[in-house]
């Protein structure tokens, strides 16, 4: 059956309506869904194995059988690590409902049907008894319902659930405990994602200023998370002024609380400064003792940075103070984390609040708008005092149509092409010689190689010794629908790469003329200059605001030496994943190419593309 889905076209600005597959959701669920770095994740998985081993012998070793309750299986990995750990049976929950047929057939696949029964429901929903799901409490508990904030999934009120109704008491509980950690920071370049700096402006009669309104300046900003891949900020960008600090610890073995709560750490700053930001993350022990840890410290925090995993499923956390606040060195203060069921969110305080009859502040909200209207990199875009530069010196001109430009409902770079729509739209409306700026926009691409990003598309095959090619394979079908095949939006100043071409324009669009009637194309080849693997295509935008000053949303400057590239910290830049089966080494010898084929539709507002492999690349795989 097909439906229709109404859609808001980002470019255009107008609603479609598209015919759809009835699954369409469903797919999208699951080619956006990140298994794949989950179960590329070595670390977690083998934490998570010898934990669940442990366990397993403590029930052993008491005489009992060992029945495991595994809320949210996913593949049902962590089940099949429990049974051949020697658990007697185990119950695996998973509620979304193509998930749980995908663990229907890989534990079939697999030989564990005798002794894992998967459950397609929520947790919550389960039931207990001689009719029910599980015919009695389940002693060991195993779960994977963690984000980078450890409660953003709704972690507590599952474990609150089950301790109540699914599982004994005092049950062995795998991730045994959580600790979430805690660092104030002094950083101007994570402060300029929350507020709006003053804009100086040289001009014939001095320097002028632009202030921000006083009720943003007063706003607390966003209340969600920033959640960011912290090991990609260099240390020059901020200054720390706390220790790491232990907040808050969950133990899961135990009855587990929802409610609101606050918790303080009293701490003397390291130096004197400007407490902005808190930067905070996690770690889970897999055992009672400590001795099984997986943490997400970011590098400066570890205890062996050698060893530090790259995942991107659980990241670290940036956190806004709802204001800025003086810290004089060795004057004690507290540090308070407050949490609901699901949020996380900071104050810095002069005494405990303890002594105040433990205080719950509630979760700051944005009452200014701005927050609600831009997402932080477009407040540091703002804050950006080269990009403002460049508009300065490109507004020294008279009678003139001006766009950034920049929209809220862009993901991808060549959303903004709204702007192109927009000045046709007004083209009856502007005089003879009025300048249009920006006045042209460019496409460019590159191939590049990933550090780690690669992992969220690459198919896992075998995971600690256990056959999910099923999950594999519903991902693929998945990307096989026409929106996955597309290029996807990411921030790349979080992920390294190496560029293994030059950068290369393929479009242009002329926003002096009205947006044409007929498509906009563009084929060639791209020639590879360095070893490595072709993980994927990149692509960006550059706006040409007049002919000598140009806002790229890419590439700041050129590759180094060894490939490794430099991108806007405030875009978002596109990624055409190539078939990440193969292993594409680009050999030693003549040049190796990538043939493309791209074309902007004006009529839809989207921009196809299409990128083909050499014949010597797939013979290199």
């Amino acid at each position: 059956m097909k439906v229709f889905c109404g859609r808001a076209n980002p470019t255009t600005g107008s609603v479609e309506w598209l015919e759809e597959d009835e699954h369409y959701d469903y797919h999208q669920e699951i080619a956006r869904s990140s298994y794949a770095d989950m179960l590329h994740d070595k670390d977690r998985n083998m934490k998570y194995y010898q934990g669940i081993r442990a366990a397993v012998s403590r029930v052993k070793d008491r005489g009992q059988k060992a029945l495991v309750l595994d809320i949210g299986t996913g593949t049902g990995l962590l089940s099949m690590m429990a049974v051949t750990a020697g658990a007697d049976f185990c119950y695996a929950i998973e509620v979304f409902k193509p998930m749980a047929d995908a663990a229907v057939k890989i534990v079939e696949k697999n030989g564990f049907s005798d002794k894992i029964k998967v459950i397609n429901k929520h947790s919550t929903e389960v039931t207990v008894g001689p009719d029910g799901d599980l015919p009695c409490r389940a002693n060991i508990l195993i779960t994977e319902l963690f984000d980078t904030e450890l409660i953003g999934e709704g972690a507590l009120p599952s474990y609150e659930h089950a301790h109540r109704h699914l599982v004994q008491a005092n049950c062995e509980a795998v991730p045994h405990r959580a600790t979430v950690y805690a660092q104030l920071v002094e950083s101007r370049r994570m402060w300029s994602w929350n507020k709006l700096f003053p804009i100086r402006v040289q001009t014939s009669r001095g320097e002028r200023v632009i202030i921000p309104p006083l009720e943003l300046e007063r706003c607390p900003g966003a209340p969600s998370v920033c959640d960011i891949q912290l090991n990609q900020v260099s240390p020059a960008d901020f200054t720390i002024l706390s220790d790491v600090l232990p907040m808050f610890s969950v133990d899961f073995s135990k009855q587990v609380s929802s409610s609101a709560a606050c918790h303080s750490r009293q701490f003397e700053p390291l130096v004197s400064g400007r407490a902005q930001v808190v930067l905070s993350w996690w770690d889970i022990e897999m055992d009672p003792e400590g001795k099984i840890k997986c943490t997400m410290a970011p590098f400066w925090a570890h205890s062996n940075p050698e060893e530090l995993q790259w995942r991107d499923h659980w990241m670290q956390c940036v956190y806004f103070l709802p204001q800025e606040e003086p810290v004089v060195q060795g004057s004690a203060l507290c540090l308070v984390a407050h949490h609901d069921d699901y949020c996380v969110w900071y104050s810095l305080q002069k005494t405990s609040p303890e002594k105040n009859e433990r205080v719950h502040p509630v979760r700051p909200v944005c009452d200014c708008q701005a927050h609600l209207l831009w997402n932080r990199p477009r407040f540091g875009e703002i804050n950006d005092r080269n990009r403002t530069e460049q508009y300065i010196q490109a507004l020294r001109t008279v009678s003139l149509l001006l766009g950034e430009p920049f929209f809220t409902t862009s993901l991808l770079p060549w959303h903004n092409l709204y702007f192109w729509y927009v000045r046709t739209a007004v083209d009856q409306h502007l005089g003879p010689g009025a300048v249009v700026m920006p006045q042209a926009a460019s496409l460019h691409v590159m191939v590049v190689e990933f550090r780690d990003l690669w992992q969220i598309r690459s198919p896992c095959g075998n995971c600690e010794g256990f056959d999910v090619r099923i999950m594999d394979d519903m991902i693929k079908r998945a990307l096989d629908f026409r929106e996955s095949k597309e290029a996807e939006p990411h921030p790349l100043w979080e992920y390294p790469c190496r560029s293994l071409s030059k950068p290369q324009q393929i479009l242009t669009f002329d926003f002096r003329q009205p947006v044409p009637l007929q498509p906009v194309h563009a084929e060639g080849t791209i020639e590879l200059r360095r070893r490595g693997r072709s993980h994927g295509a990149v692509l960006w935008m550059e706006y040409h605001l007049t002919t000598d000053s140009t806002v790229s949303t890419g590439l700041l400057k050129p590759a180094e030496d060894e490939g490794d590239c430099c991108w806007n910290p405030h875009c978002k830049q596109a990624v055409y994943f190539f078939n990440t089966t193969l292993d594409l080494r680009v050999p030693l010898g003549g040049p190796q190419t990538v043939t493309y084929t791209v074309e902007f539709r004006p009529h839809a507002g989207d921009i196809t593309m299409d990128f083909t492999l050499s014949d010597a690349l797939d013979r290199g795989c």
